[in-house]
């Protein structure tokens, strides 16, 4: 139960820090990719900045104690590979992102408030991620 609670107030603190700063509104998504546009907006670049500074200070305070306050032991990826598959799935999550101004996130917040653009993006994004989980285990099949 209380892995349950800690998943969703981090899950709730997750979805305030994206409406606080405005990462839940696609237009300051665009506005970022519009660099040499009239209508530039940098804070997506600060706030990418304040949680690559918050997840550095957290993972070392996280990783120095003997195992998580929840948990037995650290879940950490152990798959150090870039490979073709992951290079292009990035590709494919930042076309996305940039066309729609939304990630799964945003998305969720944007459902959650009844946003029109939200309500026709989380569809197309779970028909993404159930074609990509059909390719995937066609592939481990061949």
């Amino acid at each position: 139960m209380k892995r349950i609670v800690a998943a969703l107030l981090a899950g709730a603190l997750f979805g305030i820090g994206l409406v606080v700063s405005r990462m839940s509104d696609p237009t300051v998504v665009l506005g970022f990719l519009d660099v040499f546009g009239a209508h530039f907006d940098p804070t997506l670049l600060i706030v990418f900045a304040s949680a690559v500074a918050t997840s550095l200070l957290g993972y070392r305070l996280a990783l120095g104690r003997g195992r998580p306050l929840l948990d037995s032991d650290f879940h950490l990826p152990t798959a150090p590979a870039i490979d073709a598959p992951l290079v292009l799935g990035a590709a494919i999550f930042g076309v996305g992102w940039g066309l729609a101004g939304y990630c799964p996130g945003p998305a969720l917040v944007a459902v959650a408030a009844a946003v029109n653009t939200g309500l026709v993006f989380l569809p197309a994004m779970l028909a993404g991620a159930l074609l990509q989980r059909f390719v995937a285990q066609r592939r481990a099949v061949a």
